[in-house]
């Protein structure tokens, strides 16, 4: 399964430099493969609700949780300690500390533009990587 960080679902959603990566990615995982932190939901709602770009949200919503599957996962009020920790030994800002501490939890590919995470013990993921991973998809009408 993999943990995409929130820069991943900004990418697409403001289309920006690498969203037809990001789309490649999104279109090749099943949505149950899928996850997105509570705190990159905030975090993805409050850029949307800034700019103004409500039906936007009302699309990911969607997207990701009635027409898609997409795990949305988050830590106990105990768990957040992890993060502090995590913000400690891996020199993480609390963000990435949060999508670390999950990612290592649930054992999870995290997925990322974000190269502050190549320092830790935990791998990250562009989507470009991702999607050189995947199965080639049969053209339609094969299966």
């Amino acid at each position: 399964m993999y943990l995409l960080d929130t820069n991943i679902w900004l990418e697409r959603l403001l289309n920006q430099a690498n969203a037809q990566d990001v789309k490649q990615l999104l279109d090749g995982v099943d949505s149950s493969e899928l996850a997105i932190s509570d705190f990159s939901l905030h975090s993805v709602c409050v850029i949307l609700g800034r700019g103004h770009k409500l039906s936007l949200l009302d699309q990911i919503i969607t997207d990701l949780f009635v027409h898609g599957r997409v795990a949305l996962l988050g830590l106990s009020g105990a768990e957040t300690q992890g993060v502090t920790d995590a913000m400690r030994t891996q020199r993480l800002d609390f963000d990435d500390a949060y999508q670390y501490v999950l990612a290592k939890r649930d054992q999870l590919v995290l997925v990322s533009f974000d190269a502050d995470f190549d320092s830790t013990d935990l791998p990250r993921q562009t989507p470009a990587q991702v999607i050189t991973s995947l199965p080639p998809i049969p053209p339609a009408g094969q299966t």
